[in-house]
């Protein structure tokens, strides 16, 4: 089992997660992983004064000795024997009375109310203040009891430190030093009431994990189905800067793009926190300061060629989360499990193919349908890699085959540059409808990347796609069942409404790209597509396609942990 060293000493702030769910704690603290949701934000805002160090904090002796008001915030100390930390948001005394042997008292902000339980407080909140009085006390204060502030009910709670109290602030601390030593995550809690409103739900996925477990090895489901994991409207989008010589800078905290010099004209404007991530195709620049603001919010640059190709991407730290990479690498190494979860990739992009040639293709013979659907079985069974390849590649002849049946007839003759389709080609595209598919399967690359990174996970270290010096081999594995129903949906349907048109391209010695304009267009009809809300096949909620990707990558992430036995690939129906 992979273990990681932690620090020596565990924040304050890590008991009360401790205390509300263990396995937040894990992903936290042991792990290295944080989201922001609306409540985190607002938390922040709430706590804006107090977050700012104002005010001394005395000596022991010298606090008793202080005739005037002892009022410090954002104090940060330490309690080396008992193995804690805090940055205590008010450390106060309110004059030689309350002061006597320096005795003080920790406040703790909470943006909530008072909540309706006999000890006018909830256990996490009152741990944390409780280790928050142990450092002081470490420290050489008298401290009894701590306050709690409710900002939304604008009243101060008072908590004694009593022995029960301290005892479990003390055995919190342990435990979570058991999780640590232990490298085991515990388990999700089963339809919490605590899990939709949590930051960390996206990453926890605990209806998921026990849906899945338990449809695997039997047993009654926690719940009818897995309640949505993010509430409609949260996300952040993706920012795409095309236009030539374009300037990307930072205003206060929005990212601006203006046109080039002498207009230097406004662009585009867009709150960092509105930001995914920021692709720049094309001869863009970028200022220092947007890519310190970008990397200190956790947004990624991703940089393209004009067509799409990939040059490489610009974040801040990668995920902390070095037991899940240590994982990766180890399961990389893994023959078994390498095939196990490629053959669920494969069959999972087959089946897509087939879906998509079975609505859109008017033609298509039963016969194609069939051979496809046995592909599907046949990759489930494969016995090594190399026949899986086999096996795809067979059923992506099918596929392409048929293909420019899902094209008008009409869009298959129009202009000189038509939309015919007889094979896939490629470096370069030799003609529109392969030139719009190797820039959508660029952008889908992307869009993996951004998300392997964010989950934690190395991009370049796949298990279906072998490792090669450049290629995001694991990008390319978890792209492979939404090549189907996200990239050849976004052409066939940008083709067939008109989306673009043959004097969207341009042909240079038998190779074929978009022009600006047509660029513009097919990204505005992907980014559509990624925004499409479906029913998700396996947990029966609404979720878009953008979302999607990142379940799955994070689906990955508890099969690498060991929490999850298989791959669930994404498969529409």
């Amino acid at each position: 089992m992979s273990t990681i060293e932690l620090p020596d000493l565990i924040p304050a702030r890590m008991i009360n997660e401790m205390s509300y769910c263990p396995r937040l704690a894990f992903l936290e603290y042991i792990q290295g992983e944080f989201e922001d949701s609306a409540d985190t934000v607002d938390g922040r805002y709430q706590h804006r004064r107090v977050g700012k160090q104002r005010g001394d904090l005395p000596s022991p002796q010298a606090a008793a000795d202080d005739q005037n008001r002892i009022h410090a915030s954002s104090v940060q100390l330490s309690a080396p024997r008992l193995g804690l930390t805090a940055i205590i948001d008010i450390v106060e005394a309110s004059g030689p009375a309350d002061a006597v042997n320096g005795r003080l008292t920790p406040v703790e902000y909470k943006r909530g109310s008072v909540p309706e339980t006999p000890e006018r407080s909830w256990e996490p909140e009152r741990v944390q203040l409780c280790a928050a009085g142990l450092i002081l006390r470490e420290n050489g204060y008298q401290c009894d009891g701590g306050i709690i502030y409710y900002i939304a009910s604008k009243t101060r709670v008072e908590v004694p430190f009593d022995d029960a109290l301290i005892a479990r602030t003390l055995e919190l601390a342990e435990q979570l030093r058991g999780l640590a030593e232990s490298g085991k995550i515990p388990p999700p809690l089963t339809d919490s009431p605590k899990c939709p409103r949590c930051s960390l739900v996206g990453i926890c996925l605990p209806d998921e994990v026990n849906y899945l477990t338990v449809t695997v090895n039997g047993g009654a489901l926690p719940s009818a189905s897995p309640r949505a994991i993010l509430p409609p409207g949260l996300e952040t989008l993706p920012l795409y800067v095309q236009e030539p010589r374009a300037y990307v800078g930072k205003s206060g905290d929005t990212i601006q793009v203006r046109s080039p010099a002498p207009e230097k004209k406004v662009l585009a404007e867009r709150p960092i926190g509105d930001i995914s991530h920021v692709t720049l195709l094309g001869d863009v620049q970028v200022s220092t300061q947007a890519i310190q603001s970008l990397c200190q919010q956790g947004v990624p640059i991703v940089y393209l060629s004009w067509g799409g190709w990939f040059y490489g991407m610009t974040a801040g730290m990668p995920g902390k989360n070095v037991i899940l990479r240590q994982r990766q690498f180890e399961a990389a190494m893994d023959s078994s499990f390498c095939l196990n979860l490629s053959r669920s990739i494969a069959a999972g992009k087959i089946r897509n193919q087939r879906t998509l040639l079975r609505r859109n293709a008017a033609g298509v013979s039963d016969e194609c349908l069939a051979d496809m659907a046995r592909a599907a079985d046949d990759a489930e069974n494969a016995e090594s890699l190399e026949s899986l390849l086999g096996i795809e590649g067979n059923a992506a002849r099918y596929y392409f085959s048929n293909f420019s049946l899902m094209i008008s007839e009409d869009r298959r003759s129009d202009g000189n540059m038509n939309f015919q389709f007889t094979q896939r080609n490629r470096r370069p595209p030799s003609d529109p409808v392969n030139a719009l598919l190797s820039y959508a399967y660029a952008l889908l690359t992307k869009e993996l990347m951004v998300a392997c990174w964010a989950a934690g996970l190395d991009p370049h270290r796949g298990f279906y796609h072998q490792a090669k010096y450049g290629k995001p081999s694991l990008a390319l594995d978890l792209m492979e069942e939404f090549r189907p129903i996200i990239a050849d949906s976004t052409v066939i349907t940008a083709i067939n409404t008109g989306v673009v048109t043959p004097d969207d391209f341009i042909c240079r010695g038998g190779a074929v790209a978009l022009q600006p304009a047509g660029r513009k267009a097919f990204l505005q009809a992907y980014e559509r597509r990624m925004d499409t809300e479906i029913t998700h096949p396996v947990f029966s909620y609404r979720i878009s396609y953008r979302r999607v990707l990142h379940v799955q990558v994070r689906l990955l992430s508890r099969l690498l942990m060991g929490e999850i036995s298989r791959y669930p690939a994404f498969t529409t129906r």
